[in-house]
This record gives C-alpha cells, sequence and structure tokens, in this order.
C-alpha cells in the first residue's frame, strides 16, 4: 500500500429481504418534508410504492413527488427537483430507483439552494459546495452505479450535449442511509440486469489497472471480480436467484464506495468515453461501458503488461505456459470480451444508435485522462472506431 489515503463512509446500508422494515426508524430522524423521486412505472408494478407511501404516512411525512426520471438523468430534472426542494422546505430526499434516480437526487441537493450556475461551478468546474445541501436517502431497485453509497453524480445536460460526473466529499454528498433488498431488482429487464453487472465490473477495472506494487486492494479487487462473474452466470439462467442476485448488489455496493480506490492511482478512461457516448446516443451506460471496453483494453495493456497478465491468470485462469506476456494478456482480454457476450448486451456502436459523423465529436470532447497510459483523441476516436 505505497499511496497514502483517508478512508471513511457515513453510509448507513440495510441489506436483505428485511432491510425495508427500517425505512421508519430512518425517517424518524428527518423533519416533515419528504421529496419522493422515482423513475417510471417499476416501483408501482412491483408494489414498492404503495409499500414506501404508506411508510411515509404512518411516519406523519409530507410527501411531494418527482417522478419520470430517465435512465441517464437530464439536467433539466435536477433544477426540477431543486425548484420542488425549495419550494416544499423539503427536509429530505428520497430516491427509489436505480443509480440514475440517486444520481439526480444527489443533483438536486447539490443545485438547490446554489446560488451561482450549477452546472457550471459543480460539474464543470468541480468546484466544493459551498451552499446549504438536503440530506438523501435511498431504496435501490437496480444494482450497478454503487450510487447507493457513494457521493458521485453523473447528469446530462441535455442542451449542451455533455454528461458530466462530479464527486463530492463521502461527508457531504453521500447517501445518509441506503435500503438494499435483491428482490427489488428481481423485475428488472434482462438487459438493464446485465448493464449492470457490466457497470459493477467496469468499476472494479478502472480502479485494478493501475499500480506496479503488492497492494491488498488489488486482492480485494479479484476478489468481487471473481464474485461477480460467478453471481452473473447464475442470475442470467435464473434472475430470481437470490443469493446470486444479492452478491451481486454487494459487488455493486462494494464497488464504487471507494474501499477499492484506496492507494490507487486509479484508471477512469473507458468511464470518460461512455459518458460522451452517452450524452450523443442516450444508450445505457453499462451498455456502452461493455463495447469500448474491449477495444480500449486492446489499445494500453501494453502499458500495464504485468497487470493484464495478472488479470488473465487470477480471473480467467490463463494458464502460466500460454505463451509470452503479450499472448497471455491478450487471451485474458479475449476472455473478458466473452464474459460480455455471455451477458448478451450489444457488441458494437452501431447497435445502440452511434454514426460514424459522431465518433470525431465524442472523442474530442471526452475527457482525456487514463492509467498507465494517458489516451489522446486520436486514439480515443480510434477505440470507437474499433468498436463500431
Amino acid at each position: 500500500m505505497l499511496l497514502d489515503f483517508t478512508f471513511q463512509n457515513p453510509t448507513r446500508i440495510h441489506f436483505g429481504r428485511t432491510a425495508l422494515d427500517k425505512l421508519a426508524e430512518e425517517l424518524n430522524n428527518y423533519g416533515r418534508n419528504v421529496l419522493l423521486v422515482y423513475g417510471k412505472n417499476s416501483i408501482k408494478r412491483i408494489g414498492l410504492y404503495d409499500k414506501v407511501i404508506k411508510i411515509l404516512s404512518d411516519c406523519g411525512k409530507q410527501v411531494v413527488e418527482l417522478a419520470g426520471i430517465n435512465s441517464n438523468p437530464r439536467y433539466s430534472q435536477v433544477m426540477e427537483g431543486a425548484r420542488l426542494v425549495r419550494e416544499n422546505k423539503t427536509d429530505l430526499i428520497l430516491a427509489v430507483g436505480g443509480g440514475s434516480v440517486i444520481d439526480c437526487c444527489k443533483g438536486i441537493s447539490m443545485a438547490a439552494y446554489c446560488t451561482e450556475d450549477a452546472w457550471q461551478k459543480y460539474w464543470i468546474n468541480r468546484e466544493p459546495i459551498n451552499n446549504p445541501v438536503i440530506p438523501i436517502g435511498t431504496i435501490l431497485t437496480m444494482a450497478g452505479t454503487g450510487s447507493e453509497m457513494n457521493s458521485g453524480s453523473v447528469v446530462t445536460n441535455e442542451e449542451k450535449r455533455i454528461k458530466q460526473g462530479v464527486v463530492q466529499p463521502l461527508w457531504i454528498m453521500a447517501p445518509k442511509f441506503s435500503i438494499l433488498n435483491p428482490e427489488y431488482t428481481y423485475s428488472v429487464p434482462r438487459l438493464q440486469m446485465a448493464s449492470g453487472i457490466f457497470d459493477t465490473f467496469s468499476h472494479l477495472m478502472e480502479q485494478y489497472c493501475s499500480g506496479d506494487d503488492d497492494c491488498t486492494t488489488d486482492y480485494l479487487i479479484e476478489g468481487l471480480m471473481r464474485s461477480l462473474i460467478v453471481s452473473a452466470r447464475k442470475a442470467m439462467v435464473n434472475p430470481e436467484d437470490y443469493e446470486a442476485r444479492s452478491n451481486i448488489m454487494w459487488c455493486a455496493t462494494m464497488g464504487l464506495n471507494r474501499i477499492l480506490g484506496v492507494s490507487k492511482s486509479q484508471d477512469w478512461e473507458v468511464h470518460n468515453i461512455e459518458h460522451q457516448l452517452g450524452a450523443f446516443t442516450d444508450c445505457p451506460h453499462g451498455v456502452g461501458l461493455a463495447i469500448i471496453s474491449p477495444a480500449y483494453y486492446r489499445l494500453i495493456f501494453r502499458y500495464g503488461l504485468h497487470r493484464f497478465v495478472r488479470f488473465a491468470r487470477n480471473i480467467w485462469e490463463v494458464p502460466a505456459d500460454f505463451g509470452n506476456d503479450e499472448q497471455t494478456a491478450l487471451e485474458g482480454i479475449r476472455r473478458f470480451e466473452m464474459f460480455i457476450h455471455e451477458l448478451r448486451m450489444p457488441r458494437t456502436l452501431r447497435e445502440i444508435g452511434a454514426t460514424e459523423e459522431m465518433l470525431p465529436e465524442i472523442a474530442k470532447t471526452a475527457l482525456k485522462a487514463g492509467g498507465y497510459h494517458t489516451v489522446t483523441t486520436d486514439e480515443i476516436l480510434q477505440v470507437l472506431k474499433n468498436s463500431f
């Protein structure tokens, strides 16, 4: 563990079949006015909406609703929520849904009492928060983003055609509590389930693909990767396998609550590229990541060859005598790509509505970072062409 770090995570997790029983206890810690935020019809279809409304009513809460949050939340929705917070003197924002709903709620909390241009201040300039924020609680219905236990908010500004993430200090913007019942994820369509699984895997990859030391964090990441692969295969066969879905849900939460980032320099370039891909196509986040990832890792693997050899051997069980290190690393990436195919997601950018004309602008506007190698605009364009 060669890099110094400070770690704290304030989110209280209630996990399992009876987790919703803890909601009333949590609500008693906040004032009367609650902004309830959710997506479209799924929480009503599975009966969760009625349960939550009853608990809120029994606790004497005054509820205002913001429904219809997109799978890639819009900045206009953030601003609508911010208006509702101010007008109703909201004491708690309760997000019921997946990562998109939770990310939108974090945006609402940041923007509600910001006296400046919140988009420019927080998502572009990434300035620290200096205005009051509203506490957030979550009830998770889709595993993948880890937003239930982190302080990140990814939002699409539809007018500017920019999809951007911002990370604030955990003690300011992380949810105060999150309720995780794997059963609430059963109704998620198979493609969305697979998308969430790969989003989690991508989070693990982007923290793993950095560093040259013998870091304890890397062993934790490898364990989660192996667990995720096993459980994903089971869930693809039986989406109502509770053990598999519970493992996937906890892998997702652990995957991006910052514990796996300690003493790691990290590489978030795949996410940077996908954010702009999503801004242009509105594709499901995990789907975009899955399409881009093999081409990106084939571009950069030689810069961190030792890590990709380890990935091949420890995750995909490529034998030690497979060949030279480059062949071993490439075989690991090939098996990684085969796992993506097992998830039955689209394989090309064409399938999600991207056009050749979009690619140069996506490459130009994507943030440039990387771990073992900082990519150029031309290299991003090549990744996109190889994924097309």
